[in-house]
């Protein structure tokens, strides 16, 4: 669909917006997405989740997944221009205003919250404050710490005691089990991410977990991904799964075989083309858990 019917002016600025939010760019929401539904349908044990939280966490991800860009900007607007992958956005560009970006995350995150206000319950509620909190605070960790990937593990983990919550009324040991296992492999994808940027971080002094493991990278992001796959096979007999789930996990297991061949030598696209990958490794995970429960 284009835009061409809009003033150019318009159609610049709301272009800008896409680009901020990264509406043309799903794999983050897609990244959040799969382990929220992993918490959706194992919560709601032998059933399915109600159709009202699908929709609710569905939009909560999507609108959260474009707050967090928009703050993640905001924060990196004065060295977005000096790395190769991100020298376009627009804050960076100027095509954008910082405060712009601010109140997008405003908007975005309140509207967040006001859906688990009216249509969820107070255990939820409670836990949306941290999720928010860690929103916010993760795009300014690369400041101070050489593992801000193990903050945007535990935001992007997040909406699963919160997806757990407002099936369950509770949360169990198996959605820590589940939130343990995304960190890791959150930390996982993201160091491949950031080995995409290393030689710029270096440069202007962004710290990033990829500059934290040096030549040691490959080993420890194999290490998170085996460690992922076994909590993950952990939850098979906590949540009484069958053999679709184990197929599941073989498939993520696989894929996260062919991202270590595609970063041994370490390429900034081949790292690239690996990060991206794990959209599937987590779509297999949901696909194996979904055929197990539909056909209990």
């Amino acid at each position: 669909m284009t835009l061409d019917f809009l003033p150019e002016s318009l159609q610049t600025k709301l272009t800008a917006y896409v680009q901020l939010l990264r509406l043309d760019r799903p794999i983050g929401t897609l990244l959040l997405l799969w382990p929220t539904y992993w918490a959706l349908w194992l919560a709601a044990g032998d059933g399915m989740p109600s159709l009202a939280n699908v929709i609710i966490f569905t939009l909560g991800v999507f609108m959260m997944r474009a707050a967090g860009c928009a703050i993640n900007d905001f924060a990196d607007r004065k060295v977005d221009g000096h790395v190769k992958r991100t020298r376009a956005r627009p804050l960076a560009t100027g095509r954008i205003s910082a405060a712009e970006a601010v109140i997008l995350f405003l908007v975005l995150a309140l509207l967040s919250f006001v859906m688990v206000v009216f249509f969820t319950n107070t255990l939820t509620l409670y836990l949306s404050f941290g999720g928010l909190v860690l929103a916010f605070i993760y795009p300014f960790m690369k400041r101070f710490t050489h593992l801000p990937q193990l903050f945007l593990g535990a935001a992007f983990s997040w909406a699963i005691p919160m997806a757990w919550a407002a099936e369950a009324n509770e949360v169990t040991r198996i959605a820590w089990l589940l939130f343990t296992a995304n960190v890791l492999w959150t930390v996982a994808y993201d160091t491949l991410y950031a080995m995409v940027d290393r030689d710029d971080d270096l440069k202007i002094g962004v710290k990033s977990t990829a500059i934290l493991f040096g030549e040691a990278d490959k080993a420890i992001v194999g290490i998170l991904q085996v460690l992922t796959v076994l909590i993950l096979v952990l939850v098979g007999p906590q949540a009484e799964l069958g053999v679709f789930y184990y197929l599941g996990l073989l498939g993520m297991a696989s894929l996260f075989g062919y991202q270590q061949y595609l970063i041994r030598f370490r390429q900034r696209d081949a790292c690239f083309k690996a990060f991206l990958n794990n959209q599937w490794a987590g779509a297999s995970v949901f696909l194996g858990l979904f055929l197990d429960m539909l056909v209990r």
